[in-house]
Formats: C-alpha cells, sequence, structure tokens
C-alpha cells in the first residue's frame, strides 16, 4: 500500500468517526477544496512577488495547514468518486508533457 493509500483510508477512517460522510458529496467537497485554496492563496495575498518567494517572510506553519487542508479535501473527493489520485496525476503529466514539448536549450 502507498503513502497516498494510507492517508486516504485515515481521512475516510476520519469522516466516518464523525458521521461526516453526509457531508461529503461531491459538490461539497470540491467547494471545500476551493475554499481551503482560498485560504492558501490568503497567506500570499499581500506580498510581493520577491517576499512570497522569500521563506523567511513566509508563515510556514499556517501555509503547511492549508496546503494539508486542500490535499485531505482532495484525496477525500477522489475516495468518494473512486479515482486514483496517483495513476491520475500519471495521466495528467503524459497529456501535459505532449502539450508542453520541453524547451530548446541554446549552446
Amino acid at each position: 500500500m502507498n503513502q497516498i493509500d494510507e492517508l486516504k483510508i485515515g481521512i475516510r477512517t476520519f469522516t466516518h468517526l464523525r458521521n461526516w460522510e453526509q457531508f461529503h458529496s461531491p459538490k461539497n467537497l470540491a467547494m471545500a477544496i476551493t475554499g481551503e485554496a482560498g485560504e492558501l492563496a490568503a497567506e500570499f495575498q499581500w506580498l510581493t512577488t520577491d517576499d512570497a518567494a522569500d521563506i523567511r517572510k513566509l508563515s510556514i506553519k499556517e501555509i503547511e495547514l492549508e496546503i494539508a487542508d486542500v490535499a485531505i479535501y482532495l484525496i477525500r473527493l477522489c475516495d468518494v468518486l473512486k479515482i486514483d489520485l496517483a495513476e491520475a496525476i500519471d495521466k495528467k503529466l503524459l497529456i501535459n508533457e505532449e502539450r508542453f514539448p520541453t524547451a530548446k536549450l541554446q549552446p
């Protein structure tokens, strides 16, 4: 079992023990991802591009928690829809490789 599958089972168990399945429709989970992504974006909202690239000027602990929230809802959505996240990512990377060929480097 890979780490994503372990996380999926942990999230599923957490959800089940709180009787939250009733709230985890695909629509609600997609909306939750959007909300959490907004909270992640808010961590960068008033930073300049340079400040956002400087780890010393970031609230790393808060950013880490918001990233985790997005990931938890994404993994839960994949679980509900029976989508293999790793497989979906692999497929998308292959599509992107065709759409966006590597840059031609100058000698």
